[in-house]
């Protein structure tokens, strides 16, 4: 697993060392940064430009490469029931969309992410896209919504999902840290199914001015967690 930038590949070797196989870079480094590279013991490898573009696929690299374990650990589902607040991701498949959803969720107190109807994310993407959240966020994997939806309901989780006619967030009252909640996000493009909103406890929006109704998925989690949780 190749992650690249700066701000991450500092993140990941202040804070999660003992996952870095290998440092890769393409230009002059400052001598303190390198000599933590160093201390690592892991190998390091001096990029051309050529190799530096094919590896982040045209992405901003900033110069700054590592190598990551293959396998992401996510965290059980039977672990992820254990916490109160989760959010829960229905089929969104956008990096860029996740990320940013992970990292407002871990920085709002969510206690964990469950990405649903899914059968696997690009971790590299969503660990750079988060700023290392997902390093650090309880993150699971589930490959069919509505079943998750069931056993959170026989887990004794309130189910509360994101919909264009729920109620106004202005109307309704806060979560306590004892609630056992899981707020569905659906997909960028088609929202939350019919069946998954067919099992909602409470259905949610968020009021809007100006006779505009579009906000980014990852606006609208960052607008709902923060108002559920305040």
């Amino acid at each position: 697993m190749i992650i690249y930038g700066k701000q991450i590949v500092l993140y990941v070797l202040d804070n999660h060392p003992s996952i870095i196989e290998e440092v890769m870079f393409s230009k002059e480094l400052d001598k303190k940064i390198f000599s933590k590279f160093l201390k690592l013991g892991k190998k390091i490898i001096r990029l051309d430009n050529k190799k530096a573009q094919s590896l982040a696929k045209g992405g901003n690299h900033q110069g700054f490469f590592l190598k990551l374990k293959e396998e992401f650990d996510y965290t059980p589902i039977n672990e992820m029931k254990q916490n109160n607040f989760i959010v829960v991701l229905d089929g969104l498949t956008d990096v860029g969309n996740i990320g940013a959803i992970t990292r407002t969720a871990y920085a709002l107190g969510v206690d964990g992410i469950v990405a649903a109807g899914v059968k696997s994310l690009n971790e590299s993407g969503v660990i750079r896209t988060s700023s290392g959240a997902m390093l650090d966020m309880p993150f699971s994997l589930y490959p069919n919504s509505l079943d998750l939806a069931n056993e959170l309901k026989q887990c004794g989780y309130a189910l509360i999902g994101a919909t264009m006619n729920g109620t106004d967030l202005k109307k309704y009252g806060t979560i306590t840290k004892e609630d056992k909640v899981a707020l569905f996000l659906g997909s960028e493009g088609e929202g939350l199914s019919n069946k998954i909103i067919s099992k909602l406890d409470l259905k949610v929006s968020i009021g809007m001015e100006n006779n505009f109704d579009s906000l980014n998925v990852s606006v609208a989690a960052g607008i709902l967690i923060y108002n559920l949780m305040k």
